[in-house]
């Protein structure tokens, strides 16, 4: 009974930990946002009163960014070393791993006293936390940290992860095994018998090599996690949780070694949750091969289509809890023990809470996984958000618009694609603009448009009191001869999302995403400090108020 109550709550936390790291480590989530003296902000404090920018309020603003961007980018290190301390946890119940544990800790307290015990396996926690922390480092300095800040939008390594986590799905289901070869084990467990701390070292060396046919699959998708999230040392956070959890239960085990008892015995339950773990990493990599489908703009992964393959995999997983389906290594199951049943009932209730999407229901909880509510065939949802047809507050069409047939506005709103071409409009009709920096791969951009947009007050002013500007920074639609720029660095800008990315690294010193810019297009300058993701509608709107009063001084 323990070790199925074990079983669920490390599943749950798996599923909590990813959905948060995906959302909270994204490069679209980490606001890098420092405003210097050749930009003006203005920033409102009183509905009739816009305090103009002063050098002593522009260093007071640059320090408050600069203190931003570190906060954020602790946040997202936090979120990295979450996910890997709960895929470490994870780990632990994989059959090449929980069996090894009693093992290896009566080996430690065997003849030993007590102290020197602990020692000898603080020692080996340790060089397991080394061993795994240089692969994180050394990923870093394979890709480099250009390489890495690019990743998350990068359509060949995108399709390359979806293909990887893929295979690592097969593995966990009983397809195949990943193993390393095994001369590597052999010459380890060798070196392991040494004695001493070199003879700990190997000791731990072998571990990793030994248990890579179950951990393989986790360290390699939270790699690939850490990787995609730009963060220069993401790899090595990540594989510094994952090991601290994975070494802490060696030690706590050798200076409590009567603890041992209570551990739950070796059976079938260790390969049902490799198998729901390999369920999840079928479902996650949906996400990477959708994320090449829009950036290239193949139309055929649409937001539908993604709904119904989770469904799919969501509704297997519960089937495979009630014992309804049995894969190549899974023992005989008697019966259907209560947690097992209660897990069953939490993902079966999750596959229902997704039909009602594939007619266009919103989805919050998971809409920044989704493609984007736009790509639905079937949208029974977003009509409901336009006011009927003879409202004063229906938004008027501004006609025809550039890379129109290739980008389409969320929420059917009326959006430009181009800048030029939006800001010029909104010259003409004498409005602010709304500059949004977004991205294809950008989870935290779906989010926002998903919870925040679809306010009643927040779209009625993006339609009607600004003219939105949407510019994709990782479109690899290549331009026109005659739109190709290079920059003064030689840098060739000749896709729109090389284009709009130099854009707002030039114009806005900033390289995250979302990238909300309220725009005076008479001066080109902004009209508030840009903001980025906030799910707090009463702030969004805040945000927008504030640039219609700068607006109307």
């Amino acid at each position: 009974m323990k070790a199925k109550i074990m079983f669920i709550v490390m599943l749950m936390l798996v599923i909590n930990s990813y959905c948060s790291f995906a959302q909270g480590t994204d490069t679209a989530g980490i606001q890098f946002t420092e405003i210097k003296d050749s930009v003006p902000a203005a920033t409102a404090v009183k509905p009739a009163t816009v305090v103009r920018s002063s050098s002593k309020s522009k260093e007071i603003t640059a320090k408050s960014s600069t203190a931003k961007k570190q906060q954020n980018v602790q946040q997202s290190f936090w979120g990295i070393f979450l996910a890997g301390f709960v895929g470490g946890l994870a780990a632990l119940l994989m059959p090449c791993i929980f069996p090894m544990l009693p093992l290896t800790v009566s080996f430690f307290t065997k003849g030993s006293e007590k102290g020197k015990a602990f020692n000898r396996a603080a020692l080996y926690g340790l060089f397991i936390i080394l061993i795994y922390v240089v692969l994180g480092l050394l990923v870093t300095v394979l890709f480099g940290a250009d390489a890495l800040n690019s990743l998350s939008t990068n359509g060949i390594f995108n399709f390359l992860f979806f293909l990887l986590l893929v295979a690592f799905a097969a593995s966990f289901l009983g397809a195949f095994e990943i193993t390393l070869p095994s001369s590597w084990v052999n010459k380890m467990d060798a070196n392991s018998d040494k004695g001493g701390i070199a003879g700990l070292f190997f000791m731990a060396g072998t571990l990793a090599l030994v248990s890579f046919s179950c951990t393989g699959p986790i360290i390699g998708t939270l790699l690939v996690q850490a990787a995609t999230s730009g963060a220069l040392l993401g790899p090595a956070i990540g594989m510094f949780g994952f090991s601290l959890a994975l070494a802490i239960p060696f030690v706590l085990f050798a200076l409590f070694p009567s603890a041992l008892s209570a551990l739950p015995k070796s059976g079938g339950w260790l390969n049902s949750v490799k198998v729901v773990l390999g369920f999840l990493e079928l479902a996650f990599a949906l996400k990477f091969l959708s994320n090449v489908d829009l950036a290239y703009h193949w139309e055929w992964f649409d937001r539908e289509i993604f709904l119904v393959l989770w469904i799919t995999i969501f509704a297997l997983m519960g089937f495979y809890l009630l014992g309804k389906l049995k894969l190549a290594h899974d023992s005989e199951l008697s019966y259907v023990s209560v947690p097992r049943l209660l897990l069953s009932i939490i993902v079966l209730s999750f596959t229902m809470y997704m039909i009602p999407g594939l007619w266009g229901a919103p989805l919050k909880s998971i809409s920044a996984f989704l493609p984007p509510q736009q790509t639905q065939d079937f949208d029974l949802y977003t009509p409901t958000l336009i006011p009927a047809t003879g409202s004063q507050n229906v938004p008027s069409s501004s006609g025809p618009h550039k890379y129109a047939a290739i980008f389409h506005a969320p929420l059917n709103l009326d959006a430009f694609f181009d800048y030029d071409e939006g800001v010029a409009y909104a010259k003409k009709v004498h409005k602010p603009v709304l500059i949004d920096f977004t991205g294809h791969a950008c989870v935290n951009c779906r989010k926002m448009e998903a919870n925040v947009w679809p306010d009643k007050e927040i779209y009625k002013m993006i339609s009607q009191d600004y003219v939105l500007i949407q510019l994709y920074v990782d479109d690899k639609t290549e331009v026109d001869g005659k739109d190709v720029v290079t920059t003064s660095t030689g840098k060739v800008l000749n896709t729109i999302g090389k284009k709009w990315s130099n854009l707002q690294a030039e114009k806005f010193q900033s390289n995250s995403q979302p990238f909300y810019v309220l725009l005076n297009a008479d001066t080109g300058q902004p009209l508030v400090k840009p903001n980025g993701a906030d799910y707090e509608t009463a702030n969004y709107k805040k945000f927008l108020d504030s640039g219609l009063v700068a607006w109307h001084q």
